[in-house]
């Protein structure tokens, strides 16, 4: 498919509110799906809120299979779309800030955050699964989480390994940059739009918004999607209320973003005879 059409739905979570959060979430998919979706983005914990009191997170966490993943699967498979969504997650005993990709037959991308945000160190254990990269009916994706954007190797790396698409699942809130502009893009924007620039993939990052009035941190919301050249296709959406909106991501452009002139090609001019990038064994 050249073309995709994905939504990006900033929800207002109440944190702990599991039952309710997810329906909320999979009203906002079907509705998102009808419209002719077929790439489903939901925020980063989106179904337990923005927990990070360790023993509240493990109380509100489930398994990749629990009923979540069995909602959304059921959603995709109706529609034949892809679903993504943050949810607390339970495994071998650990706590995982987790985003998962579905489609109608089960999870086809699973991703564990790696760089954990402040507080959230107490009540998560690290990512343990790489960053994980998949070919999809909907183009090559890849997908990381709100603080994993402050790292630039991040998107380098799922970038060099062929990602056309980046979903970045977001809680964002202050604290790393020195001031946060009350209204419109903030610098978590501005890091995405460069970064999907200087790496050739196109960005979505959705963020939950307005957390403090529902018992979590004061989210920002600001949820924006970019093409591969850093131009906004979407948003920076509310910074205040649940927003959404559907945006097309042209595959055969973000391909082409790759060469900018007849000698201006990105990836081929990198000087790897004097740095290089890893992962999994592998260097770029």
């Amino acid at each position: 498919m050249a073309v995709v059409r994905v939504a990006l739905e900033q929800i207002d979570v109440a944190v702990g509110a599991v039952d309710a959060n997810r329906e909320t979430a999979l009203t906002r998919t079907r509705a998102a799906f009808g419209a002719g979706a077929n790439l489903v983005v939901l925020p980063e914990l989106a179904i337990s809120g923005y927990v990070v009191d360790p023993e509240f997170a493990r109380q509100v966490a489930e398994p990749l299979d629990g009923p979540t993943a069995a909602a959304f699967s059921a959603q995709a498979r109706e529609f034949g779309g892809l679903a993504a969504y943050g949810f607390a997650e339970l495994a071998d005993g650990e706590v995982f800030n987790t985003v998962v990709v579905v489609d109608g037959d089960g999870p086809v991308l699973h991703y564990r955050k790696l760089h954990l945000f402040d507080q959230e160190q107490a009540a998560y254990a690290p990512g343990d699964l790489g960053l994980p990269v998949a070919d999809t009916a909907f183009g090559r994706i890849g997908v990381c989480i709100c603080y994993d954007l402050r790292f630039v190797e991040v998107l380098r790396a799922m970038s060099l390994r062929g990602a056309e698409v980046v979903l970045a699942p977001a809680a964002w809130v202050g604290g790393f940059d020195r001031t946060v502009p009350v209204t419109g893009g903030t610098r978590h924007v501005d890091s995405v739009l460069a970064q999907a620039n200087l790496d050739q993939v196109a960005v979505v990052a959705v963020s939950q918004v307005a957390g403090a009035a529902r018992g979590g941190p004061a989210t920002l919301g600001g949820s924006v999607a970019c093409d591969a050249y850093g131009e906004v296709l979407a948003g920076p959406l509310s910074r205040t209320a649940a927003d959404s909106a559907l945006v097309d991501i042209d595959l055969d452009a973000v391909r082409a973003a790759r060469i900018r002139g007849e000698r201006i090609r990105p990836r081929e001019d990198r000087r790897t005879d004097v740095y290089a990038l890893t992962y999994g064994g592998d260097a770029w």
